[in-house]
């Protein structure tokens, strides 16, 4: 039986280009998995084995590794950077203990850094902090820590100080242990010496070693009264505090280095044994019921304990369908039944493989806090819950955003078209956050996602792995439609056809709920004159009608209804007459109601050289964008607006010419927005076109 204190089971997060893939490369060589470190830049990284992330240099799906340090298993997840692919972030900090938070040292924290971070706060995973990239012009490990106090609101704990700074970078100073770790240009990450940090540096490291010890003591406050009567704490003490602290999230360790230069990686290997938590030192995962309430229950990290399993990500490779699983507690071995609890049916385990990025090794079984991948599944997707069929429990499943951007596409070729249904099929399981519908009048294919970028790279997927040549149509904006007004209603619905009739009497008021609220339901009936059985009815009713707007046919958002009162006939009334009265009164109502179509606005940042700003600037603005910040970095300024998605089409190739290929940008939804009464006005009317044309 493994010994899980001996686990770690952590994620590599940050921004595009921040060297996420890097480090894990890095780790790997040292940790003896990999004897030939692979380059992003090459295209050769072991982690980045799409095609599609070869040769655009990033990554997309995260990659699941497994390898030792000092006796200790490290289970390594590493994420995308880009901000359509966010979801994969999501879902991986879902399943790990611990993260590694890399930052550029001369891009600080960038936008994507900034969501990440929200996500890691969100799934209270502790991290520790690798200012990556020192060797960089430009780079600055002073003022990056600092940009992590005032941008994120976190609290870096420095843990070591760098030796020089861009071409001179040759090392960093463990305030610790107050010594010196150099390593020389061979790029070779064993080639290095200990020896006492430089002596310019002394105040320095006093200066930093004293806020550390400080911050750390405030753990025990034993240890803290003794530090202040003039007792020195042993590093061990120390260390026991900066842990309790880090699973705590009351700071994050902070180290630098250069994971190219293979400077600083070992300090990072051994900072994750020191202060991230084992699967036990975690919260344990709250269990819930089919309605997804809590139920007090918790999937405690025990071997023992029955089955309990999440998972957390779908990849189709050449052998089949790969379901990437966390376990919580229990056992899980080739051949036992299982059951999930979404679909209500039982598996059987086929194999289970440890996975290293695209190779896999066989394993007879597994168990709690290890993170593995099932072959052969067929009903599970991501967010179900694994467990043992006679103690079946649900975990807290995953949330995941709706899509923002769509795209109509049709096979080249008839063939095609039912190749393209099953790769579609398996492109869904992967990825939640990418969405299929048939457009059932006009009976073309259209497939929604997160950006741009994301659908680009799924029809890419879908031309070169699975073969399907397609014809690409032109994105759509997902528009919603919403009401301005509040009003008071009253819809009967009666029908009499000889024997038993219909009636349903419903007096509401629909009114404009809160923004990001969606569809509200209420009822205030007193007295009966609408018993309790048909309420269900009628907010289905309602819910459903809302599917369709009114305006040109998108959903409806951000609605509050309140049933008052009503009447019912002993006889004829049913929840079928009831939930016909509340469709019917909704056409009858939304026209009154002051309908409205509302657009997504996304959250876009754009970084762009000094010279260029004003150009950028006054682009943004012709798109109808909402300036709302400007902050000089020491290359450059980076711009943060509110803008219409459906003015951002093909915006990177209108930044680049711009900004002479200098200038990045990324964005993500944020809100909703009323639509300009021009640009409402426009879509309604190619809307009502298309369905003329059909």
């Amino acid at each position: 039986m493994a010994d899980l204190s001996l686990y770690r089971n952590i994620g590599i997060f940050a921004h595009v280009d921040a060297g996420k893939t890097t480090t894990t490369e890095r780790i790997l060589s040292l940790t003896g998995k990999i004897h030939k470190i692979g380059e992003v830049h090459d295209g050769e990284a072991t982690t980045d084995f799409m095609d599609q992330e070869r040769e655009r240099g990033i990554t997309i799906q995260s990659a699941a590794t497994t390898c030792e340090w000092k006796g200790h298993q490290f289970n390594i997840i590493d994420t995308p950077g880009h901000v359509d692919f966010t979801i994969e972030v999501y879902r991986s900090l879902k399943v790990l203990d611990g993260g590694v938070g890399v930052f550029c040292g001369s891009g600080g924290v960038e936008p994507q850094s900034e969501t990440n971070w929200r996500y890691a706060n969100d799934s209270e995973v502790a991290r520790i902090i690798l200012v990556n990239k020192l060797d960089r012009i430009g780079a600055d490990f002073y003022r990056v820590v600092e940009q992590i106090e005032k941008v994120l609101g976190a609290n870096p704990l420095v843990m070591v100080l760098p030796i020089g700074i861009e071409d001179d970078f040759i090392g960093v100073v463990d305030l610790l242990t107050r010594k010196a770790w150099i390593w020389d240009d061979s790029g070779d990450p064993s080639m290095y010496r200990i020896e006492e940090p430089p002596a310019d540096m002394a105040d320095k490291v006093e200066e930093y070693r004293e806020k550390l010890i400080e911050i750390a003591l405030e753990q025990d406050d034993d240890l803290m009264e003794a530090y202040l009567e003039g007792e020195e704490p042993s590093i061990e003490d120390v260390k026991r505090c900066i842990r309790k602290g880090t699973i705590e999230l009351n700071f994050f360790p902070t180290y630098c280095g250069s994971a190219f230069k293979n400077k600083g990686v070992q300090l990072i290997l051994d900072a994750v044994i020191d202060y991230l938590p084992s699967p036990t030192e975690v919260k344990p995962q709250p269990e819930v019921d089919l309605e997804g309430n809590e139920t007090g229950e918790f999937a405690i990290v025990d071997v023992d304990r029955p089955l309990r399993a999440l998972a957390f990500k779908i990849m189709d490779d050449r052998f089949g369908a790969l379901t990437f699983t966390r376990i919580y507690s229990g056992k899980l071995e080739k051949g036992m039944t299982v059951l999930n609890t979404f679909t209500g049916k039982t598996e059987r385990i086929g194999r289970i493989v440890e996975m290293h990025a695209d190779s896999r090794k066989e394993l007879d079984s597994a168990q709690a806090g290890d993170i593995i991948a099932i072959v052969g599944m067929k009903n599970v997707q991501t967010g179900h819950t694994l467990c043992d069929p006679k103690n079946p429990a649900t975990l807290e499943p995953m949330v995941f955003p709706d899509p923002v951007i769509s795209i109509a596409i049709s096979p080249n070729d008839k063939d095609a078209s039912e190749k393209m249904g099953i790769a579609l099929g398996k492109m869904i399981k992967e990825d939640p956050s990418f969405r299929v519908e048939t457009d059932e009048d006009s009976g073309e294919t259209i497939i929604k996602g997160m950006g741009e970028l994301h659908l680009d790279i799924k029809v890419d997927i879908l031309k070169r792995t699975h073969g399907v040549d397609v014809e690409v149509g032109k994105p759509q904006v997902a528009y919603r439609e919403t009401i301005t007004q509040k009003i008071e209603d009253s819809y009967t619905h009666k029908k009499q056809t000889g024997g038993s009739g219909q009636f349903g009497k419903i007096d509401y008021i629909m009114e404009p709920g809160e923004p990001g609220s969606g569809y509200q339901f209420e009822s205030k009936v007193t007295g009966g004159n609408v018993p309790r059985e048909f309420w269900p009815a009628i907010e289905k009713g309602f819910a459903k009608s809302m599917e369709v707007g009114i305006l040109a046919g998108f959903p409806l958002l951000d609605v509050q209804i309140t049933l008052v009162d009503g009447g019912f006939h002993p006889v004829d009334s049913s929840a079928i007459a009831f939930e016909i009265a509340a469709k019917s009164a909704y056409r009858q109502s939304i026209p009154k109601a002051g309908p409205q179509l509302i657009e997504p606005i996304m959250k876009v940042d754009v970084f762009t050289p000094d010279d260029h700003v004003g150009d950028v600037i006054g682009d943004l603005n012709r798109r109808r964008g909402m300036i709302k910040s400007q902050e000089p970095t020491t290359s450059g300024v980076r711009v943060k607006a509110d803008v219409a998605l459906s003015e951002m089409f093909g915006y990177i190739g209108d930044l680049r010419t711009m900004t002479s290929g200098r200038g990045q940008f990324s964005m993500e939804f944020s809100h909703y927005l009323p639509c300009p009464k021009n640009i409402s006005e426009e879509i309604i009317k190619e809307v009502k076109e298309r369905e003329a044309a059909k």
